[in-house]
């Protein structure tokens, strides 16, 4: 896709010129749990962020915040948005998504 100087209103503008509130449908996400070794997440729009203790994941309008030890992203699908996860998991909770932040491919393939 080429980037120009058009006349309309760019993607993510309203007429006033302002950004207006993004509309994501939430799509439905599932989790599945294996002996807390391994999590299975379905319906992932973007990894926010991750570390060995903690992974935060962006599914529609909520967080889902992994805790635990020696956490991994075994395997990681952007088209499907599944993600696997291997460690021990210790916790699952989920957050309100602040608006407007970008996730971890948001920030890698910003131009």
């Amino acid at each position: 896709m080429e980037k120009g100087m058009g006349s309309g209103a760019a993607p993510g503008r309203d007429g006033s010129g302002k950004n207006a509130a993004r509309q994501t449908p939430e799509r439905p996400h599932e989790l599945t749990l294996s002996g807390r070794r391994k999590l299975t997440v379905s319906g992932v729009d973007d990894v926010e962020r991750f570390d060995e203790q903690e992974i935060v994941m962006r599914c529609g309008g909520t967080l889902l915040v992994v805790g635990g030890e020696a956490l991994s992203v075994s395997r990681l699908s952007v088209e499907s948005g599944d993600v696997v996860i291997a460690g021990r998991i210790g916790s699952l909770i989920y957050e309100e998504a602040p608006a407007g932040r970008g996730g971890f491919w948001g920030r890698m393939f910003r131009g």
